[in-house]
């Protein structure tokens, strides 16, 4: 009789909710955690958002874990969501499913939400299937920042071969005002080399910023972007500031992203320029 190997694998979820009290304060109203998802609240600098820190207690991802997070903010509510570290995805065994990751995040009237992951690094073989669905209350703010590293650069790695399916939702008011994916599957490397694809770029990040102000911003982030290489721009579709970076230096891209989220960060809600700690250590 043939014994079949069922290997372990995680499913994590996490629901984080913050709400605004009487005084004004923002403090945590909900909170749901499943292993192999935990959350941080490290204490802030007077001003800031209540921040939580997202961590996954597997040391990485592979073929057939899946981890949900969902994160609200209530009405006139300050939070930020950020990662402990870069989140390492594995090569896959053959016939195992995708590592499935989503993040849904509600943001009420007149609130400030930030979703800031530190980057995913794609060993070669690793499948990951990603999606990030934003509702957003009219008067809300949004700041999301996602980043891809295509391969162990330190190994001096190359993602060639796996598969990436990396989709944007953005909702306002319930009308969808923004759908976006990227599909890359079998042989990457040819794929990302391709006219349509990523270059010579070793790595990429999305950043997004929802907001009533989010116009003011497009000179300024472009102004930023002017002596960047080629494959990074900013736009503005339907009140949505949309900001793509392309890279071959990984460090020189997380340098340039940390430096634009900082720029709307202060602007638009007056908080530091620095993002949270855990970016910095």
């Amino acid at each position: 009789m043939n014994t079949v190997l069922r290997h372990q694998r995680a499913d994590g979820a996490a629901t984080l909710t913050i709400d605004c009290d009487a005084t004004g304060a923002s403090r945590l109203a909900d909170l749901y955690q499943r292993a192999p998802c935990r959350m941080l609240f490290p204490d802030v600098d007077a001003g800031e958002p209540l921040q939580a820190v997202l961590l996954t207690t597997t040391g990485g991802l592979t073929g057939g874990d899946r981890v949900r997070v969902a994160f609200k903010v209530g009405a006139n509510a300050r939070a930020t969501l950020t990662t402990q570290a870069a989140e390492k995805l594995y090569r896959a065994l053959p016939g195992a499913a995708p590592v499935d990751c989503s993040l849904s995040l509600q943001a009420g009237p007149d609130s400030w939400a930030e979703w800031l992951a530190q980057e995913t690094i794609l060993f070669n073989g690793a499948q990951l299937r990603r999606s990030f669905c934003a509702d957003l209350a009219p008067g809300a703010r949004m700041l999301a920042m996602e980043s891809i590293v295509f391969g162990r650069q330190a190994m001096g790695e190359e993602l060639r071969v796996g598969m990436l399916h990396d989709s944007w939702r953005i909702r306002l008011a319930g009308r969808l005002i923004w759908a976006d994916a990227m599909r890359l599957e079998a042989d990457i490397a040819a794929l990302r080399r391709a006219p349509f694809g990523h270059g010579d770029a070793r790595a990429c990040t999305t950043l997004l910023y929802a907001g009533p102000d989010s116009g003011e911003f497009l000179d300024p982030v472009r102004s930023v972007l002017e002596d960047a290489a080629e494959g990074c721009g900013a736009t503005l579709l339907d009140g949505l500031l949309i900001v793509r970076l392309l890279d071959a230096d990984p460090p020189r891209l997380r340098s340039r992203a940390l430096g634009i989220a900082g720029l709307i960060r202060h602007g638009a809600a007056g908080i530091s320029r620095t993002l949270p700690r855990v970016w910095h250590c």
